[in-house]
């Protein structure tokens, strides 16, 4: 048996570039086996990891492990799951799909840490195998350098962080419409770096995690319910009844292992 959807070319490019759903852009945050390239696909999912990674940065703190790091990446896209609140799904589900892939997400993972500039491996030289629970790394959380991070974020999630933004520092709109940069001839703008208002968002470190988690939870909680609701319409309900009770059995022997 084998679970699949279709979907075109441009709507899949614009959800991995933009996360408007992260219904399929969370999917490729996750090793993927690729059968068939596409130049404008593998573009548009570079930029998808490398925001995977970006925002994993805004909710670990200033020193976290290799293991951390794609536990945070992998669970992005099961934050705002309506499933997961639900005895439906494996509570460790994140934890053991990078514990069953490290190997494919160091692949995926480790030449994109190694081009950014605010973040570094304590330990130069990272084998393979080194575990990924004692490999630790080091971001650097100069508010400048993390707005620049939070301007790069993409479009449709970073429009909805800073409205969240806005209305937590009560800004008008006139105000906050400047502070973002609306003009398109804007220098700061075209070449991505943050200003007074990312950099205001980045120094917000004892909230930055709880609005990026909201963000998350919002972008991906009505697609994703809204998909699982066609699998029902698409599957029928007796293989979705079946389907659901094989989840509601694992998660029942997940709950008597832990």
């Amino acid at each position: 048996m084998v679970k699949y959807g279709v979907v075109n070319i441009e709507t899949l490019c614009r959800d991995l570039s933009e996360w408007n759903s992260l219904y399929i852009a969370g999917r490729m945050h996750k090793p993927v086996k690729i059968l068939r390239n596409d130049p404008q696909v593998l573009l548009s999912n570079h930029v998808n990891l490398l925001s995977a990674v970006r925002v994993a940065l805004l909710l670990l703190p200033e020193t976290f492990s290799e293991h951390q790091l794609y536990t945070t990446i992998a669970g992005l896209s099961y934050m705002g799951d309506p499933r997961m609140s639900l005895p439906a799904e494996n509570p460790y589900k994140v934890a053991n799909i990078v514990n069953s892939q490290l190997a494919n997400f160091r692949r995926l993972y480790l030449p994109l840490i190694k081009q950014l500039p605010n973040v570094h491996f304590v330990k130069e030289n990272l084998s393979w195998n080194d575990q990924a629970m004692a490999t630790m790394l080091v971001q650097d959380m100069d508010p400048v350098r993390r707005g620049n991070m939070v301007r790069r974020l993409p479009t449709k999630f970073r429009d909805r962080l800073y409205l969240q933004y806005q209305r937590k520092f009560a800004i008008p709109r006139a105000e906050f419409r400047k502070m973002i940069g609306v003009s398109e001839d804007d220098e700061r703008v075209s070449k991505k770096q943050g200003g007074e208002f990312e950099q205001r968002i980045a120094a917000d470190l004892a909230n930055i995690r709880g609005e990026v988690g909201t963000v998350i939870k919002k972008t991906v909680k009505w697609p994703s319910m809204g998909q699982s609701l066609k699998g029902i319409l698409s599957a029928g309900p007796v293989k979705s009844w079946k389907y659901m009770s094989e989840k509601i059995y694992k998660w029942k022997e997940s709950k008597r292992s832990s």
